[in-house]
């Protein structure tokens, strides 16, 4: 496995209803992160995991909230890290806090599993 790329991209603000709706992957998951946010560091590995393995299944993603905040705001967000996942556009699972992998994979699987291939 390369280390030279970061698995999980940044995206913009601009960049998110793309992302969202213009993915060939029916499953989205943001990460919504800051690099001042201790706990956020603790689930980015965790982040990493789940984008390798569902790597052309479903796509991951992160915001930086300080550079990003009405989409933060958006989704009626207080705290991070948070992380949103969404099915073909729409909002359908929200996780907030540092929370075991298992939690971020059952999620993404049981949307997948409604998603026909």
């Amino acid at each position: 496995m390369s280390t030279d790329i970061k698995i999980v991209a940044y995206v913009e603000e601009s960049e998110f209803d793309t992302v969202l709706t213009g993915s060939e992957e029916k499953v989205v998951v943001v990460d919504f992160t800051a690099t001042w946010c201790g706990p956020c560091r603790l689930i980015s590995p965790l982040m990493d995991q789940l984008a390798q393995e569902y790597k052309g299944r479903a796509k991951v993603v992160k915001i930086d909230v300080d550079s990003n905040k009405p989409i933060f705001k958006k989704f009626g967000l207080r705290s991070i890290p948070a992380v949103l996942i969404f099915k073909d556009g729409t909002l359908a699972e929200t996780i907030v806090g540092v929370s075991p992998y298992e939690d971020f994979s059952n999620a993404v699987q049981k949307l997948l599993e409604g998603v026909s291939t």
